[in-house]
C-alpha cells in the first residue's frame, strides 16, 4: 500500500509542478505585456515634455524669425537623429538583457519549500 501512495504522491506532485510552470509562464506574459505598456507611457510622457520644450523655445526666439526657426529645427533633427542611433545601437543588448531575465527558470526548489512541504506532511527531517 505505501508504494501506491507514493506513486500517487508523486503524480500529484508532478501535476502541481506542471500548473506552477504554467502558471509562470502566463504571468511572465503578462508582465512583459506591462512592462510595455509602462514604456510606451514613459516614451510618450517624455515626447510631449521634449515637444512642449520646443514649441516654448520657438516661442521665446519670437516664432517668427526665419531664420532662429530653421536653425532651431536643424538642431531638433540633429538630436532626432542621434537618439535614433543611440536607440539602433543599444536596442538589440536591451532586449537580449529582457528576454534573459524574463526566460530565467530556476530549477531548484527552495530549502524554505522543501521544509514547509515536509512539515505539511508530517515528515521529520
Amino acid at each position: 500500500m505505501k508504494s501506491g501512495t507514493g506513486i500517487q504522491e508523486l503524480m500529484a506532485a508532478e501535476t502541481r509542478a506542471s500548473q506552477i510552470v504554467a502558471e509562470a509562464r502566463m504571468g511572465r506574459g503578462d508582465r512583459m505585456k506591462q512592462a510595455k505598456n509602462e514604456a510606451q507611457g514613459l516614451i510618450d510622457g517624455y515626447k510631449a515634455e521634449k515637444q512642449e520644450e520646443f514649441n516654448n523655445m520657438v516661442l521665446s526666439k519670437g516664432g517668427s524669425e526665419g531664420n532662429a526657426s530653421a536653425k532651431l529645427q536643424a538642431d531638433t533633427n540633429k538630436e532626432i537623429q542621434d537618439m535614433q542611433a543611440q536607440f539602433q545601437k543599444h536596442a538589440q543588448k536591451a532586449v537580449d538583457v529582457l528576454l534573459s531575465k524574463c526566460c530565467e527558470v530556476s530549477l531548484e526548489v527552495p530549502t524554505a519549500r522543501i521544509r514547509a512541504t515536509q512539515k505539511a506532511a508530517g515528515v521529520a527531517s
